[in-house]
């Protein structure tokens, strides 16, 4: 009973301990809510107290069945228990029973997709891999018989799900629509080349087991689910830079694979060991018959001449082979390298033909250096010379939209810009342009026109001055914004008041005063608050410390000291009282002064 009593007890403890670590994460998670939503109120976020219990005064005792009704987990809940927390999770069951298919999918973009291709290239090449290594080597045995059959019939089952169920939800492009429709895209699939090769690849020919045994190449035609493995290597090279590399080389190592399965059945047609052309039987068979196949298709040279007539044959048609697979390879090689090198190429011609110009003219080579430092940090930052070109070839609307993803959130916060019409700043941002400055290059020099607006992208500039103009007088970072004035300014610009310097490699974004002023013509009310900002800052800017007259304006009658206070008391006095004394003649001569100074 004391046992029990205990028991019951320390489950209370737990009970409530779980109920507090519960009110305490409900707190946590409202705090949180208010720290990111500054707008709701603190009368909504109070958590409700917890009503208090009443200690029991004896422990009751536990009914036959176990615990208390109270203190059951319902079973629909999956907790998870840690010390004195229960942490509720869905299970993974539910979950999947919960998960809905989606009725549609982009197969350009849907990452499931992808994933889903890569299981059917993989099943693809284990048919494409494994049938020759099956049909020419002992390897298939009637001990593991069962689980070539096991692995060969998983591969038709993803081949099955392929076409009933991805195939026939992909959408396609019909009169320059997207078409998602179910019914549509089911009849688009099965009109479709794809179909008639998947249904070929999937011929029952495996009945035939029955007459003749468990032959491999009664599984050639799940070879011809070709498109499968193209469309694939198509999404491959929209993700990795390099994926040309892995496609030529599956072709020639395939070749090759294909190539030693041929020599083998060759050598156990001849006779193995029979001759000295053929594989002796002896070693790793698979890793010998490559390592011909290798030499042959490469014509490496230093095999054994063959002997009789079938041998002469297929070692000539071997050569054939190999001289043709591999100028094709080649060639394929060499187009592919090129074009993802094009960019490289380009790069290395400009930096060729400006080195060439600047050795005829005789450039100073410090000038030079400076000229390759550009060339190789632009190249390795951008990977491109001028952003502007790739743009150039896009519709107007991708290039605005690559535009305010990248440019948008540092114009925005321009004060000049602020309050401005949207779709100005959007045509704004389509007339940015980058351009990479070296370290202790001057940005802009003190007293030069300023036409031009700078956005640090990347890098930071420093703003000299001082009597020497060397002291650095602020450093500016990404994001912040200088020049702006300019753009506005009347009688051919403003001059500039400070020089600026990148500090180191600086990626600056250039806004031209020309471009601006072809934009604000469509956009009159835009273009009158910046007139009115502009002028407030210059006002701020340019208010001179000490205004003193020019040496030409000099006054007919100079200025006098200020009369004291005292006496300016006095002589009010007095012309109050009245009277016809000194100081009421002094104050009718202060009056005329006045207005002749006027």
């Amino acid at each position: 009973r004391i046992g029990s009593a205990t028991s019951l007890s320390s489950n209370i403890i737990n009970t409530r301990l779980q109920e507090l670590v519960k009110l305490f994460r409900e707190r946590t998670e409202k705090v949180k809510e208010k720290l990111t939503d500054p707008d709701v109120t603190s009368d909504d976020e109070s958590p409700a107290a917890s009503p208090a219990k009443p200690v029991p005064a004896a422990a009751p005792v536990p009914p036959p069945g176990g615990e208390l009704e109270g203190h059951k987990l319902s079973e629909d809940e999956h907790c998870c228990e840690m010390l004195c927390c229960t942490f509720k999770c869905q299970p993974w069951l539910d979950r999947l029973k919960n998960y809905e298919f989606p009725s549609s999918i982009d197969p350009l973009t849907n990452l499931m997709y992808v994933l889903w291709l890569f299981f059917v290239v993989l099943a693809w090449n284990w048919n494409c891999w494994l049938i020759p290594v099956r049909w020419a080597f002992p390897y298939q045995t009637p001990t593991n018989i069962y689980f070539w059959l096991l692995m060969d019939y998983i591969c038709d089952l993803i081949y099955l799900l392929d076409i009933l169920i991805f195939q026939t939800r992909l959408q396609f492009v019909q009169g320059g629509d997207i078409i998602s429709d179910k019914k549509a895209m089911k009849e688009h699939y099965l009109r479709s080349q794809r179909f008639k090769m998947d249904v070929l690849c999937l011929l029952p020919l495996d009945f035939f087991y029955f007459k003749v045994g468990v032959n491999p190449l009664l599984r050639f035609p799940r070879c011809l689910k070709y498109m499968a493995f193209f469309e694939f290597n198509s999404r491959l090279e929209a993700i990795l830079s390099r994926a040309y590399v892995y496609r030529t080389t599956a072709y020639l190592l395939y070749s090759l694979h294909v190539n030693s399965c041929l020599y083998y059945w060759a050598s156990a047609y001849e006779g193995l060991g029979s001759t000295a052309w053929v594989y002796d039987g002896e070693g790793n068979s698979y890793i010998r018959c490559y390592y011909w196949a290798v030499k042959t298709l490469i014509t490496i040279g230093g095999l054994p001449d063959p002997k009789t007539l079938f041998e002469i044959i297929f070692q000539l048609l071997n050569y054939f082979t190999g001289v043709f697979a591999f100028s094709v390879m080649i060639g394929q090689m060499r187009d592919v390298v090129g074009a993802a090198t094009a960019g490289q190429t380009y790069y290395r011609s400009c930096m060729d033909s400006t080195i060439k110009y600047m050795t005829f003219y005789k450039i100073p080579k410090t000038v030079q250096n400076r000229v390759k430092m550009w060339y190789e940090y632009t190249w390795h930052s951008q990977g491109m010379l001028d952003e502007s070109e790739l743009l150039v070839q896009l519709p107007d609307k991708m290039r605005l939209d690559i535009a305010i993803e990248v440019n948008y959130n540092i114009v925005s916060k321009v004060a000049l810009f602020q309050g401005c019409d949207r779709q100005m700043i959007f045509d704004m941002l389509k007339r940015l342009k980058s351009v990479v400055y070296l370290p202790n290059d001057y940005v802009c020099k003190k007293g030069e026109i300023g036409r031009e607006m700078y956005i640090i992208q990347a890098g930071q500039v420093q703003v000299l001055g001082g009597p020497d103009g060397k002291t650095v007088l602020v450093t500016l970072k990404p994001g912040s914004v200088f020049g702006e004035i300019s753009l506005l300014a009347a009688g051919g610009g403003n001059r500039r008041t400070a020089n600026v310097v990148a500090q180191g490699f600086a990626n600056l974004f250039i806004l031209d005063k020309k471009d601006l002023n072809e934009i604000l013509v469509h956009y009159p009310e835009s273009q009158k608050l910046l007139r009115k900002k502009a002028k407030k800052m210059l006002k701020t800017t340019n208010k001179p410390k000490d205004e003193k007259a020019a040496p030409g304006d000099a006054l007919i009658i100079p200025l006098k000291a200020d009369t004291p206070k005292l006496f300016q008391a006095a002589v009010a006095a007095t012309g109050r009282v009245g009277g016809r004394g000194p100081l009421s003649q002094l104050r009718w001569r202060l009056k005329e002064l006045k207005a002749t100074q006027a």
